[in-house]
């Protein structure tokens, strides 16, 4: 794994840039959701990203996936990593503010350690990932606060909708990694949001009989961020940080998100987060960190 002493100035630069257009996808999806529906908003996000993606495929000369076995691996892919999260994530931008959205997505790095530690032999939980796990635990507790326990209002579900989102990123990751090997990450997220598209569309279309299209420009413009920006070149910009920097490094992408996302919502939604919410944000940095190890080896070294 690479250390982040060992990053070099244009991986830095690419980790900054994916942290900024992660971060603005809330802000995004808050403008769009004024003007279309919940699945509209994920339809126009997979179907627009796939032909992007495929187009670069294209251009590139990579191989198109072949046979029902890969599809189909492609398609719970598709089902985990796009539909179930992107429609949580919508849908839960509904009720609460897309800085708060952002927080609670910051678990998805916490839930993806938890759920590899039940799957894979090579990933049990040792102390110290353990105690990462629990203060990200300590960090969705205090951002969502005692009201949930009180009763399910729609402010409450929309934040546990989020959590769930969080956990279906993270069966992904552990769905590709026993599941996608040997295929170019291009075509691989080309297919995925291919089958989400194939899944999504035909359903919007039966629950709601159309699908809707922006009013405005602004709206026109929140999707075409979501999808060619947010989905399809984030995911062409992920797999280069990924080869640059090594995967250790891309839990460093999740600390930029949410401070970029709640800086748009205040300045451009006016959005104002409980103080309770920031704490919850830094235990969950905190268990990031301490998931990470890195920090404290520094630290350890230092003092011995």
């Amino acid at each position: 794994m690479k250390q982040a002493t060992d990053i070099s100035s244009r991986a830095w630069a690419e980790m900054l840039l994916l942290g900024l257009i992660w971060g603005g996808s809330f802000l995004t999806t808050a403008v769009a959701l004024r003007e279309v529906s919940v699945l509209s908003v994920v339809c126009h996000r997979v179907g627009w990203a796939a032909v992007a993606l495929w187009l670069v495929v294209w251009l590139r000369g990579e191989a198109i996936p072949r046979g029902w076995g890969l599809w189909a691996t492609l398609a719970v892919m598709g089902l985990l990593n796009n539909v179930l999260p992107f429609t949580l994530l919508a849908w839960g931008q509904l009720s609460i503010e897309s800085g708060l959205t952002s927080i609670l997505n910051a678990f998805t790095a916490v839930a993806g350690v938890i759920v590899a530690a039940l799957v894979f032999a090579d990933e049990r939980l040792s102390t110290r990932r353990l105690a990462g796990v629990l203060l990200g635990f300590a960090g969705v507790a205090v951002t969502v606060g005692p009201a949930v326990l009180q009763g399910l209002s729609l402010r409450s579900l929309a934040q546990i909708a989020v959590i769930g989102a969080t956990l279906s990123y993270a069966c992904a990751g552990a769905w590709a990694r026993a599941r996608l090997k040997g295929l170019s990450p291009l075509a691989a997220s080309a297919g995925m949001v291919s089958c989400a598209a194939a899944i999504l569309i035909p359903l919007t279309l039966a629950l709601e009989g159309n699908i809707d299209l922006p009013a405005t420009p602004e709206g026109t413009a929140a999707l075409a961020y979501i999808a060619l920006i947010a989905t399809a070149g984030a995911y062409m910009l992920y797999y280069r940080v990924l080869a640059m920097a090594g995967s250790g490094n891309l839990m460093l992408v999740t600390l930029l998100v949410a401070p970029v996302a709640i800086l748009l919502g205040a300045l451009l939604l006016n959005e104002t987060l409980a103080p309770r919410a920031y704490a919850g944000f830094a235990l969950l940095a905190a268990g990031l960190i301490v998931l990470d190890g890195r920090l404290l080896r520094r630290i350890t070294r230092a003092t011995a």
